[in-house]
């Protein structure tokens, strides 16, 4: 949707931004943790986002793996955000919930809508269309370069969710339960110079 808007209002908006500040990983609701490895293949942390992963391309979620996560997670979640979108509160790409500890990666095309839930428990939450899957990342031609965080969530014993939460929902569920959590940044722009960067992870993927 928001590439449709005309370069020059997404200029006018250049500064109009929800800011770090609100991201799901720094809500104090949360409490303190520990730190995992969160990387993807795909891009390294803080390069530019492959097409394919956007909306100008094909728009499939990217693959990420991690390690690290604590004796005593009892699930995993994921939340993917815009920081950047010209609105009051981060754009939100993506939520998975319930992934079981045993989990290390999520390959790609793997977040999609999916109903009910996977036959592992886990679900696809509400993105902010309210659609369930991957929200390509579509920023408006001149606004700049946006910051896509994706954001992984060691949980230990607490409440479930309807399938399908929205992230009021899945804040609310994790507050006091984050024993560690890991950040993998990207970015992307429309009619912006970009500096492509190094393609890797700084974390094996699984065989």
């Amino acid at each position: 949707m928001l590439e449709h808007l005309p370069r020059w209002l997404g200029a006018l908006l250049h500064d109009v931004r929800a800011g770090a500040s609100k991201l799901t990983i720094v809500d104090p609701a949360l409490g303190d943790f520990a730190a995992l490895n969160l990387a993807s293949p795909a891009f390294a942390d803080g390069a530019r986002l492959p097409e394919r992963f956007t909306a100008d391309g094909t728009g499939v979620s990217p693959p990420l793996y991690w390690t690290g996560v604590p004796a005593g997670t009892e699930s995993l979640a994921l939340v993917v955000e815009d920081p950047d979108a010209p609105a009051a509160q981060p754009l939100v790409h993506a939520i998975v919930w319930g992934m079981p500890p045993s989990t290390d990666q999520l390959r790609e095309g793997a977040i999609q809508a999916d109903g009910d839930g996977a036959l592992d428990g886990s679900d696809v939450g509400r993105n902010s269309y309210l659609r369930e899957g991957w929200l390509p990342p579509d920023p408006p031609s001149g606004h700049g370069e946006h910051r896509y965080v994706f954001q992984l969530f060691a949980l230990g014993p607490g409440e479930d969710l309807d399938p399908t939460p929205g992230r009021g929902a899945v804040v609310h569920a994790m507050a006091g339960r984050v024993l560690a959590a890991g950040l993998l940044t990207a970015t992307y722009s429309r009619d912006e110079p970009a500096d492509i960067g190094p393609v890797g992870s700084a974390v094996p993927s699984p065989a």
